[in-house]
């Protein structure tokens, strides 16, 4: 890495002090927080507001809010965000981590689609693809993002009226069922199937976000049932909690996971 030049540094510290939800900023604020000299302060935030970084807040002398260019550049890295190129990258970090099978999947009517996945390292693991196509509700990734929905909106997908299919003996298949374990991982954060889209597999799932809040996303860790146990689940789902929440902040969220 090259030599950090101190004026640029400054600048950029300043306007990252916006990202902790403050909409408007005085000088004495920026000097207080940054520790940095009132002229110093006076200089940079002036140039910033020259080049619209920075705008004063009208009948608010020496207050500051974000400009123009900064929404700008925030829009356009926005545009090129990729979900499944980002979700890929993270799922590789986790998967690393826990040497197990990770995807990353979006809900499509009553299904899940997987867009990224890492393999585990282990001999015995689940068989999958980017790709697959599988019943929501069978899934942890499903689960979680079922969860995410309203209600109306939920049961315009899965009637209440209407059992659902199984793919395996431990499938859930009553509606009322299905809506008690979404409240619960809806609540959680976390969600968690076990043995219901194959007989020999357990999943966690965590909601991936992005920069309006809005689940887009679930990211989830599959673990062979030899290797599964309460333990193991308890740190598996504060592994997946993390990893989404890393993959939200790839996708421009701020909140907490």
């Amino acid at each position: 890495m090259g030599r950090l030049v101190p004026a640029v540094t400054r600048a950029l510290d300043i306007l990252e002090l916006f990202l902790d939800g403050a909409g408007t900023m005085t000088a004495p604020d920026i000097t207080r927080r940054l520790g940095l000299p009132r002229t110093t302060v006076h200089e940079l935030v002036s140039t910033l507001a020259a080049r619209r970084y920075l705008e004063p807040v009208p009948g608010r002398p020496g207050t500051y809010r974000l400009g123009v260019r900064a929404h700008q550049l925030g829009s356009r890295y926005a545009e090129h965000l990729d979900l499944a190129a980002e979700g890929q990258q993270v799922a590789r970090a986790v998967a690393e981590t826990c040497e197990e099978t990770v995807h990353v999947a979006i809900l499509e009517g009553t299904d899940v689609i997987y867009i990224a996945k890492v393999d585990s390292t282990h001999a015995v693991r689940m068989v999958s693809a980017a790709g697959r196509r599988l019943p929501a509700h069978c899934t942890s990734v499903g689960k979680m993002l079922l969860a995410s929905l309203p209600e109306a909106e939920l049961d315009a997908r899965l009637p209440r009226e209407e059992p659902m299919a199984a793919m395996t003996d431990a499938s859930v298949t009553a509606p009322d069922e299905l809506r008690r374990q979404l409240a619960f991982a809806r609540e959680r954060g976390v969600a968690l199937e076990e043995r219901e889209s194959n007989p020999d597999v357990n999943c966690v799932a965590a909601p991936v976000r992005d920069s309006s809040g809005a689940v887009v996303a679930a990211m989830s860790i599959s673990v062979p049932s030899i290797r599964w146990n309460e333990e193991r689940r308890g740190a598996l789902e504060e592994l997946v909690v993390k990893g989404a929440a890393d993959l939200s902040v790839r996708l421009g969220h701020r909140g907490r996971p």
